[in-house]
């Protein structure tokens, strides 16, 4: 919490709650998300399936949590924030239990949609409470913060449950998991009188000259669109990258401490541009971002591998850092009453995107070749920036003083 909050100054308790609550939430359910990985190989052996059906497992967590973004961002709405984020970490805590009960192929896929549907909350609800609890410029470097914690959970959940997995069986080691969650929940539901946590009848009666300083439509479709195409690249580009590697002639542990270092330039890409932004601003900040993405893309496609290594972690810093200067753009173009809903969406279309354009590339990769898609996937990052323009108009209406 400590890293996170350094760009921030002298907060209040009141934020300090807020950010202790939205980033511990984003740690487990992000970590609750990735963990899959290390549990998936196990499930193939113990319950007999192919390549095809270990896939569907994780296509049904991650649809299961992108679809319920929206209705969690509306249910927020009527009833507050944080109990719906308690409730919502509860039930993924309980479907990680059910997996570990799970007896046949049947249960897990029910366990896994209910523990989708739990993490679903986390992401609209999370980041709508860090944007009320912060104002202004430290809204963006706050949510900076909230995005570079959910990396953190990326790192730590799988590793710990790969050490768990060293000390018992996947069964008990995923009931772990899931008791983790719901002792998460209890903290969470603890939590009283959050920045952020009130209905959006209150939120509207407490801030209605901002409502009507605030433009929505155009800029917030825009800035959705080049979440999408951000999203999209980012997944893209990582699914296909241990394939490039492989032509380059690297070996599997390689491989893992390429996506390593990727991982990690990207934690530090999260953190250190929401304060990029902050200080450029979301158009030239978004330029330079997705420029060193493409840039670094088709840099890395001659190098041999070793030098293509060395490369990584600046192509992980720019690539994951686009995400946070575009989710600190949010509160600036959307309502406060509106934002619960807004997050919802642009959530909801940065993970649906993510989640189709492995597909599409590599229906790419089939046709042509592996590098080809990443030439691509470069040129494709490269049209965020006449988009990232047209936000220019609606950036200076909101700068301009109100009347």
């Amino acid at each position: 919490m400590s890293l996170i909050t350094a760009t921030l100054g002298k907060i209040a308790a009141p934020e300090r709650r807020t950010m202790a609550v939205a980033c511990g939430a984003h740690v487990l359910h992000d970590g609750y998300t990735d963990l899959l990985y290390v549990l998936l190989p196990l499930w193939q052996a113990q319950f007999g399936l192919d390549y095809a059906m270990v896939g569907l497992l994780r296509a049904l967590y991650v649809g299961a949590m992108a679809g319920f973004q929206i209705p969690a961002g509306a249910i927020a709405q009527r009833f507050g924030g944080p109990l719906i984020l308690g409730l919502g970490t509860a039930l993924a805590g309980v479907g990680y239990l059910a997996a570990g009960a799970s007896v046949g192929f049947a249960m897990l896929v029910g366990a896994l949609i209910i523990g989708g549907i739990g993490s679903g909350v986390q992401h609209p609800i999370g980041a709508h409470l860090v944007s009320q609890a912060f104002s202004g410029a430290r809204s963006r470097q706050a949510l900076a913060g909230y995005n570079f914690s959910g990396d953190l959970g990326k790192m730590a959940f799988p590793a710990a449950t790969a050490w768990l997995l060293t000390l018992m069986d996947w069964r008990a080691a995923t009931t772990v998991i899931g008791i983790v969650g719901l002792c998460a929940a209890v903290a969470i539901l603890a939590m009283r009188g959050l920045p952020g946590g009130e209905t959006v009848s209150e939120a509207a009666a407490e801030t209605p000259k901002a409502a009507e300083r605030t433009p929505s439509g155009r800029g917030f479709s825009l800035l959705l669109s080049i979440a999408m195409i951000d999203s999209a690249t980012r997944m893209g580009f990582l699914t296909f990258l241990p394939f490039l590697l492989q032509m380059k002639g690297a070996d599997l542990p390689t491989i893992g401490i390429a996506l390593t270092l990727v991982f990690t330039g990207g934690a530090c890409g999260k953190l250190a541009c929401g304060w990029l932004g902050a200080r450029l601003g979301v158009v030239h900040a978004t330029w330079l971002t997705e420029g060193l993405t493409a840039a670094g893309i088709l840099a890395l496609l001659p190098l041999p591998l070793v030098p293509g290594l060395a490369v990584l972690p600046l192509i992980g810093l720019a690539l994951n850092g686009t995400s946070s200067v575009l989710y600190g753009t949010v509160p600036e173009l959307v309502a406060p009453e509106r934002r619960q809903r807004a997050f919802s969406i642009f959530y909801t279309g940065g993970v649906g995107a993510g989640a189709l354009s492995p597909v599409l590339y590599g229906m790419v990769s089939d046709l042509l070749s592996v590098p080809a898609m990443m030439v691509l996937i470069a040129a494709v990052a490269l049209t965020t920036l006449p988009l990232t323009w047209g936000l220019r108009p609606v950036l200076r209406e909101i700068a301009a003083p109100a009347e």
